[in-house]
């Protein structure tokens, strides 16, 4: 377990993976390019909450399978915590269960390891700025699992509320809470009560979700 103390005006990152060579690639990677700088390292998920919470870093990135407390339960006690970066999940797996559970539980974002360096840097500069981030052949994957679950849905936009569709669009576009609320004059509080009520009228499990079906149904 590290952390550095920041010295610049850099996006805060940090990296909670059970594989050392990985982070070293990771901070290597980051080093090379200005704007995300990595401000600490855990092994485990127990480290990487506590460290969380002590340097309440712009994003957090996360390893899925790691033994102990695995990614799942990591991620649901970091959103436990008061804190105001993004979590964006970076796994092997591709497991439409995988992918659907850590949405479900708060993720900003889901990308895969085998993803190219270019598009690694690319995705955390869009998530640190509050953008939510997706592995392009995921979207199939969870396209496939709101088809399922649409069977005896009556999923329709005319459900929602004027303020609800203003801030569907909105998350639709992978802003954050916080960006929203600037745009619509309202409070991050507010945000987040008009995001819980619309996920539950339109049956679907996470923001992530309801952005894909935003973009599958061309509802805007």
């Amino acid at each position: 377990m590290t952390n550095e103390v920041p010295n610049d005006d850099s996006a805060t990152l940090l990296l909670i993976d059970d594989h050392p060579m990985l982070r070293n690639g990771v901070k290597q990677l980051l080093s090379m390019v200005p704007g995300l700088r990595v401000v600490g390292e855990a092994s485990d998920g127990e480290q990487g909450v506590v460290l969380a919470a002590e340097l309440d870093p712009d994003l957090i990135l996360l390893d899925l399978n790691m033994p102990g407390m695995n990614g799942l339960e990591t991620l649901v006690r970091l959103r436990e915590k008061a804190l105001s970066g993004r979590v964006v999940v970076f796994s092997v797996s591709d497991h439409e269960d995988d992918v659907v559970s850590a949405l479900k539980n708060g993720a900003d974002g889901y990308l895969l390891k085998d993803m190219e360096p270019e598009d690694l840097l690319a995705s955390l500069h869009q998530a640190a700025s509050g953008k939510m981030v997706l592995s392009e052949t995921l979207m199939p994957i969870l396209a496939a699992s709101l088809r399922e679950n649409r069977q005896g849905s009556d999923r329709s936009i005319q459900q929602l509320t004027p303020r609800e569709r203003d801030i569907l669009k909105l998350l639709a576009q992978g802003l954050a809470n916080k960006v929203i609320a600037r745009k619509l004059s309202i409070t991050e509080s507010t945000v987040k009560v008009h995001v819980k009520h619309l996920l539950k009228k339109m049956k679907l499990k996470s923001r992530v979700e309801a952005a894909v079906w935003v973009l599958q149904e061309k509802i805007f």
